[in-house]
């Protein structure tokens, strides 16, 4: 008979890469972890794992099972989740993984809201990329997962685990320039139109580098920083120009700078991401409601509402 603890073991050798790692991170010795996968494996009547160098490395089998694992550990999480929530019915918390933009923009106003309801949550929040937030999901060490992709469900999802999305806003690049600009005179502008302006970039910069030499220049580039507080000063100042998503002009704007929509850049779908059985979850469910009504506020300034 297979055990919760022998698969909780599995999943944890399969996420770190060894045993030494797995005992470490679940507080158990090496020889435990050793006996517990031995003892799984007489279970299930198949080879798990195999020796590679010093450590090991799971078999296809093995591979299987984990994800297996996972998901019926991440079940398990709901189901306590769940009727934890249901015992108290004033408090919860809630795992959220979300692109940064958001946790400035959007999340502080999601979470005021709340503060008037009967549900009181306690957010537990890590700053995730988009495409790391999916493999977080799959298994399950997050309840809700915000990402933005360009185009809607653009990044892979996990065929194991399927996972219901709520759109939530749609936001648009902008170029940031000084008061004053002439550009500024426009509505929005093409990356054309800024082929002579000196630019503030950030180090990851090899989209914009690409889509500059399809619009026929390369940047001259003044100033490297990943700080917006940073970038929105120096454009202020009349060091450069720069590019920023319109989440990141919320809630207010600089006073010294004015942003134009970019007309030939794509557009982000800012999503909501979380398996089903989560959503039944009051605490998952009312901090949804209170990101939803956030951006359905918050739209039509530097971001557009989506549309499901």
């Amino acid at each position: 008979m297979i055990e919760l603890r022998q698969l909780t073991v599995l999943a944890e050798v399969c996420r770190s890469g060894s045993y030494s790692a797995a005992a470490d991170h679940l507080g158990y010795t090496q020889p435990a972890i050793s006996y517990h996968m031995r003892a799984l494996e007489r279970a299930v009547g198949v080879p798990l794992t195999v020796k590679a160098g010093r450590g090991v490395r799971l078999t296809p089998a093995g591979h299987r099972l984990a994800e297996r694992a996972r998901g019926v550990l991440a079940g398990l999480r709901d189901v306590e989740n769940e009727f934890e929530a249901l015992a108290a019915r004033t408090r919860g918390r809630v795992r959220m993984s979300s692109v940064q933009s958001v946790c400035v923009a959007v999340l502080p106003a999601a979470l005021a809201r709340l503060g008037a309801s009967r549900i009181e949550v306690e957010v537990e929040l890590g700053q995730t990329a988009s495409h790391d937030a999916y493999r977080l999901l799959d298994a399950g060490e997050t309840d809700l997962a915000i990402v933005a992709d360009d185009e809607p469900g653009e990044a892979d999802e996990p065929a194991e685990t399927p996972l219901r999305r709520v759109p939530l806003l749609v936001d648009r690049r902008h170029v940031l320039l000084p008061r004053g600009h002439a550009l500024a005179a426009r509505r929005s502008v093409r990356l054309a139109d800024l082929a002579r302006e000196r630019w503030i970039l950030e180090r990851d910069r090899e989209r914009l580098l690409r889509r500059c030499a399809e619009a026929g220049f390369e940047p001259r580039v003044v100033t490297t920083t990943d700080d917006q507080a940073t970038t929105l000063g120096l454009v202020g100042d009349g060091v450069g120009i720069a590019l920023m998503d319109g989440l990141g002009l919320l809630p207010r704007p600089h006073p010294r700078v004015e942003p134009r929509p970019l007309d030939d850049w794509p557009r982000r779908h800012v999503c909501a991401l979380l398996r089903p059985e989560a959503a039944r979850v009051p605490a998952v469910a009312a901090l949804l409601e209170a990101l939803r009504a956030v951006a359905v506020e918050q739209a039509g300034g530097a971001v557009e509402a989506a549309t499901a």
